[in-house]
This record gives structure tokens, C-alpha cells and sequence, in this order.
């Protein structure tokens, strides 16, 4: 099995045996096609490792990441090598050795690779694979490994403290590769989940992992892209997921413990959980958070339940 390049807020290793224990047991990966239309960094999608389906994120900047881990991976490795250490002194030989795009002062290298990694958000010329590498890299030095951009579709997360980290992860890029090249052409989407409508056939398992529905008002687990994801987003997404339960397409769910009522009321099955939140960019708001995985499924038409507890993830 493969497991996730980067980091991502709200990723799933920690609730995998949770999840495929709301797989149904009619579900067949060799017959019907698996769709994981928030993508992020696919702990379920790697470490299920389809031969059919759909994988779509739209974050423009990380569907380039997995075009380049797909077609590209000894290239991608190659270019990560090369990066420096992130709080080492700007390349003299690269552009933002000096200022940003905004006239700020580049205080070391991590700034400058993340000035040279907003190129395409400012409308300048920039190298898909090397935007790639650089997500990597900076994912892997950035504060807790938060993705986060600004208003303007700028990465803005400042530089973090570690001993020893791999920007590299090689042997990670290559399983991905391997992963994501067994499905179709199209299968690599880059757009909005309701693609999947035109997708998902009968028979087929949809995973949604959505930004989640902010728990209090002052959190806001959608700050990963410009873009967002609101109130009015969520409500469509329900629909989305009704549409395709009435059309025999089985769908698994995860949100924020605020949905519950909301996905109880519409006639799914939830269930609450607890999972550890490590990226949050408050230390205090690291830890267990109360999260909901919600199906169409119900418990009599699911496969038998795994052994893992989420402790050992």
C-alpha cells in the first residue's frame, strides 16, 4: 500500500479502519469504480489503491502535484534534492533573492522558494514541475505543515522548526506514482466535486471529505484555499450526496461533529469519532477533535469491521 507525500489538514490515516468499515459489502473494487473528489493528501485513496475511479481536488496547485507524481516521479525526486536548507541564505542565483513579490524583505531561503512557488497566483510564468517540488518542499518545512493561501491565492504559511525534515520522501513519490497511474486517463481531475453526478455509476463508492463544517465561529477549517467552502457549500454537497444514494451509488462521508443533526436529519447513518489533529495553527487546538463519518450504508450491508484502534496509526 501507499501512503500520503504530504501533509494536509483533516487527513485520514488516523480513521482509515473507520472508514472502510462503512464499505459496503456489496462494493467491489474489481467491478465498480472508487471516487475520492476531495482529495487532499489521500490517505484513503492511497491506501485503498483502486484500479477504477475518479480522484479530483481544486486546489489547482495540488492536482499539478499529482500530475507530476503520476508522470514524472524521478524528475520530481531529482529537483527536491536539490533545495537547500529553509533557513539557510537566499540563492543569489534565483529570483525574490532580495524582496517578495510584495516588496517584503526575503529574510532566507524558505522565503524565497515560497515567493519563486506563488508565481502562478500572481499571474507570472512558472514550471509545473518545478511548483511541484516546491509544494513539496515547503509543505514538508512550512509551520506544522499547514497549507493555507491568502485572498489572493498566495501561499502564506511562515517557515517551522525541524531537526531533520525530508522534502524529498522518494520512496513515497514513486508508490503514489504507482498508484495514481492505474487509473484511467481522466482519472485526475481537477474542479468541483459534482462531477462526480456524471462519473458515479451504480454500484460505485464515493468518498467525500469536504472542508469541514467550522466547529466554533472563530475556526475555520476551509482557510486551505482561496476559495473557501461555506455554509451554502455544505448544504449542495448534502444534496449531492442524496442524489447519488437515490441513483445505488454508496457513499461514505466525513465532517465536522457539527453535521451530525444536519446528516441524521436527511436519512444518513453517523457516527461520531474522535481523531488527533496535529496541523492547526493553534498549539492549543492540536489534539482530539470531534468528527463525524456519516454513509449511506447501513450497518447490516457493511463489510466486517477491521481490529485497528485509531492509536494505531
Amino acid at each position: 500500500m501507499a501512503t500520503p507525500i504530504l501533509k494536509w489538514a483533516g487527513g485520514k490515516r488516523q480513521l482509515l479502519d473507520e472508514l472502510y468499515a462503512r464499505f459496503p459489502a456489496a462494493y467491489d473494487p474489481e467491478e465498480h469504480a472508487y471516487h475520492e473528489p476531495f482529495l487532499g493528501s489521500g490517505a484513503l485513496f492511497f491506501d485503498h489503491e483502486p484500479h477504477r475511479g475518479t480522484v479530483n481536488d481544486r486546489n489547482v496547485r495540488l492536482h499539478n502535484f499529482y500530475v507530476q507524481v503520476r508522470d514524472r516521479p524521478e524528475d520530481l525526486i531529482e529537483r527536491c534534492r536539490a533545495f537547500d536548507d529553509p533557513e539557510s541564505d537566499p540563492d543569489p542565483g534565483l529570483e525574490f533573492a532580495e524582496t517578495d513579490h510584495s516588496g517584503r524583505a526575503v529574510e532566507g531561503y524558505y522565503y524565497q522558494q515560497r515567493a519563486l512557488f506563488n508565481r502562478r497566483p500572481n499571474g507570472e510564468p512558472f514550471d509545473p514541475l518545478d511548483e511541484a517540488a516546491r509544494l513539496l518542499y515547503l509543505n514538508r518545512t512550512c509551520f506544522n505543515g499547514l497549507y493555507r493561501e491568502n485572498s489572493d491565492g498566495e501561499f502564506n504559511v511562515p517557515v517551522g522548526r525541524y531537526a531533520n525534515p525530508d522534502w524529498v520522501r522518494a520512496d513515497e513519490v514513486r508508490a503514489a506514482s504507482r498508484v495514481l497511474s492505474r487509473l484511467p486517463e481522466d482519472g485526475l481531475r481537477a474542479g468541483e466535486y459534482d462531477y462526480v453526478l456524471d462519473a458515479a455509476e451504480t454500484g460505485d463508492l464515493v468518498y467525500f471529505d469536504p472542508p469541514y463544517e467550522p466547529m466554533s465561529p472563530t475556526a475555520d477549517f476551509a482557510e486551505y484555499s482561496a476559495g473557501g467552502f461555506d455554509r451554502d457549500d455544505q448544504r449542495a454537497l448534502l444534496e449531492t450526496v442524496l442524489a447519488l444514494r437515490d441513483r445505488g451509488v454508496h457513499v461514505v462521508l466525513s465532517n465536522s461533529g457539527v453535521m451530525y443533526d444536519t446528516y441524521d436529519d436527511a436519512g444518513l447513518h453517523v457516527d461520531r469519532e474522535g481523531a488527533t489533529r496535529a496541523i492547526n495553527s493553534d498549539a492549543e487546538s492540536r489534539g482530539e477533535v470531534d468528527e463525524v463519518i456519516a454513509t449511506t450504508v447501513a450497518p447490516e450491508d457493511r463489510q466486517q469491521h477491521g481490529t485497528a484502534t485509531l492509536d494505531e496509526f
